[in-house]
């Protein structure tokens, strides 16, 4: 559904780049608290700030597997549902931004002067819907895991043709072709729809793969788990008598190392192996699997060729880039420029998405340690 520079007038694209610049700004201020683990007492600053940028090199890779569902058309994951579950809200802005930023610049997928419309419409429509209906399902059905995978297979579902849906607003308010636009909302809503199954499939088969491994990396199932009982077993040696009284600060050293000796300590399971395991997947999809997706145009090209949407479409900015159109140039063999082309934008998008993660949570960090101090000094 990426849109290409000319189907949205000058006015319009100036208003939605606006927009998702000041969605972006946003969510860069939530994405710092997702990112520390708000109301985990900050200790999931660890275990999601490292998945972050893997999600967005994710969401690029499986973007290339275009599959087949209609006649002559095709879809794509979008990612907004996936990222919004998977690492927050916020953050799944940010991710499906950076992707989009990616494909725009490095393989002219995506107008850039319409950069604001695609971020509007596959980052923020797509996310806000879809975390929305998510967080609403996930508080009606049973506290398991089963429902999480569950929540999120509708609500991708419902955020793909939800986009197609402000797609037609921003083309009603700037389309540069005159066409009917009831027979444009017809006919996006409808070749959506079949490829909103697609993107429920994808996403509920990746959160429930992660959900099996690893529940607290969700954000989505943040709550669900049951909260750390210590239970004393019956044969169990008394506890020992009081300690006649001692001096005040002694007594609170000895009360604090008796509590550290006797309180079992959070284990720290590292996010490595699945960290691994996600790239892989990643650079299979681009570099192998992307060779063999449907060749036949999106929902949106098909529905722009079909209307007279595409009558004003202008060439891209980028159109020269080495690895336009998901190839890189001056490679004869088709399979090896399109995989070798699908590797570079994995390792790009995750090297940018990273790095816009990790300062945002040393931000936060850095934020956080001088309040503290403050709090201190007052106590």
């Amino acid at each position: 559904m990426h849109v290409p520079d000319g189907f949205i007038n000058a006015p319009v694209s100036a208003a939605t780049g606006a927009l998702a610049a000041a969605a972006v700004a946003v969510s860069l201020r939530g994405a710092r608290r997702e990112l520390a683990g708000a109301g985990q007492g900050g200790g999931g600053a660890e275990r999601t700030a490292p998945l972050a940028g893997l999600v967005a090199a994710f969401i690029f890779a499986v973007q290339m597997l275009n599959f087949p569902v209609a006649a002559g058309t095709s879809g794509h994951l979008l990612g907004g549902a996936l990222a919004a579950i998977l690492v927050g809200p916020y953050t799944g802005v940010l991710c499906v931004s950076v992707v989009l930023l990616m494909q725009g610049v490095l393989f002219a997928d995506g107008g850039l002067t319409a950069l604001g419309v695609n971020i509007t419409d596959m980052a923020i429509v797509t996310t806000v819907v879809a975390y929305a209906l998510f967080r609403g399902l996930v508080k009606v059905l049973p506290r398991r895991h089963r429902s999480v995978t569950a929540a999120s297979f509708v609500a991708a579902l419902v955020s793909v043709p939800a986009a197609a849906v402000a797609f037609t607003g921003m083309y009603a308010l700037g389309g540069t072709a005159d066409v009917s636009i009831g027979k444009v909302f017809t006919a996006m809503v409808g070749v959506h729809v079949l490829i909103g199954m697609g993107e429920a499939v994808i996403t509920a088969l990746t959160v429930g793969a992660v959900m099996a491994v690893r529940p607290d990396l969700v954000y989505g199932a943040r709550g669900l788990a049951k909260p750390l009982e210590l239970r004393t077993s019956p044969l169990a040696a008394p506890a020992p008598a009081p300690a006649p009284a001692r001096a005040e600060g002694a007594a609170a050293d000895a009360d604090a190392t008796t509590t550290g000796a006797n309180t079992p300590a959070a284990p720290r399971r590292s996010v490595r192996k699945l960290w691994l395991a996600g790239l892989a997947a990643a650079l299979v999809c681009a570099g192998g699997l992307s060779y063999y997706a449907s060749a036949s145009p999106d929902g949106l090209a098909k529905v722009a060729h079909d209307q007279g949407i595409d009558k004003n479409t202008k060439k891209h900015a980028a159109k020269d880039s080495p690895l336009a159109g998901y190839s890189v140039k001056d490679i004869g063999n088709a399979r090896l420029a399109g995989g070798l082309a699908g590797v570079i934008g994995v390792g790009a998008t995750l090297a940018v998405g990273t790095g816009v993660f990790v300062v945002l949570r040393r931000r936060r960090t850095e934020g956080a340690a001088p309040a503290a101090g403050v709090a201190g000094e007052r106590a």
